[in-house]
């Protein structure tokens, strides 16, 4: 039984022309092909929701440091009336919170004029390929 099968199988293999097996193999990759992006994008979803969550939670965690905030600076002022007026205390917190925010906004300013909106290598790159395109020997 086995001889038999092993002789139509090599009849077959003698049957099949080398365009029908390119054909195979051609059909064969472009398969693998659409699985392996089917498999990269479900991949890429599988991250997209990991990292929304995770999103979702630095959220959660700066509303909470927010809330903190709220409440320690309303505890200053209400420690600070209990030494002077309740408008001077406040007044003061508030002042604290202008440096804070003056502070914060130059140094992320400072840091904005850093940034190159333009990716400089990517472009280099780019016109160095392009270069080659058109005198490839060099």
């Amino acid at each position: 039984m086995s001889s038999l099968l092993s002789r139509q199988m090599a009849a077959h293999r003698e049957d099949t022309s080398v365009g029908e097996l390119l054909s195979a193999v051609t059909s064969d990759v472009q398969t693998l092909f659409r699985q392996e992006l089917e498999l990269a994008r479900t991949e890429v979803k599988q991250e997209a929701t990991k990292a929304g969550k995770a999103a979702g939670m630095y959220g959660g965690a700066g509303f909470a440091g927010y809330m903190v905030l709220l409440f320690l600076s309303l505890a200053a002022v209400l420690g600070l009336s209990n030494v002077m007026d309740g408008g001077w205390a406040a007044l003061i917190v508030t002042a604290v919170w202008a440096v804070v925010g003056a502070v914060l906004y130059q140094k992320g300013r400072a840091r904005m004029r850093t940034v190159e909106p333009k990716p400089e290598q990517t472009v280099e790159t780019l016109k160095e390929n392009a270069q080659w395109a058109r005198h490839p020997i060099r």
